[in-house]
């Protein structure tokens, strides 16, 4: 059985959105650094005011429709999260360091034990 082949279908419209955003932040760019001599509130400004333009410019395609929408439906599955509370993520992060404590014990233990035994009983080397 074969899988539906999925066709993203863009036009000519979107494509020139797309377009014009990012010869937008290109332009935007330039033109923070043709003003430096004007100052950084002229720099800083056209900068920004580029970004802004090229962000609703974006927006307005549809992969900026469809970004907005992930973004939508992203942000209403995290309202779902039932985040612990502060007492539970102590606890939690307790046993996580705890855990790792015992575990570096353990393989300190076992590497000392093997050394000795390696080392000190089979090889005769002492140190």
């Amino acid at each position: 059985m074969a899988t539906p082949q999925v066709e993203t279908v863009s036009t000519g419209v979107d494509k020139a959105k797309l377009g014009a955003a990012a010869a937008l932040v290109v332009a935007a760019l330039a033109a923070y650094y043709v003003l430096g001599k004007q100052g950084q509130l002229a720099q800083w400004g056209a900068l920004l005011l580029g970004l802004a333009v090229a962000i609703v410019v974006f927006f307005t395609s549809e992969p900026g429709k469809a970004l907005y929408a992930f973004g939508r439906d992203a942000w209403r599955e995290v309202k779902k999260v039932v985040w612990p509370s502060r007492k539970e993520a102590i606890q939690m992060t307790a046993y996580v360091f705890g855990f790792a404590l015992l575990m570096a014990m353990f393989l300190w233990l076992t590497d000392k034990t093997l050394e000795w035994l390696f080392l000190d009983l089979i090889l005769g080397w002492k140190k």
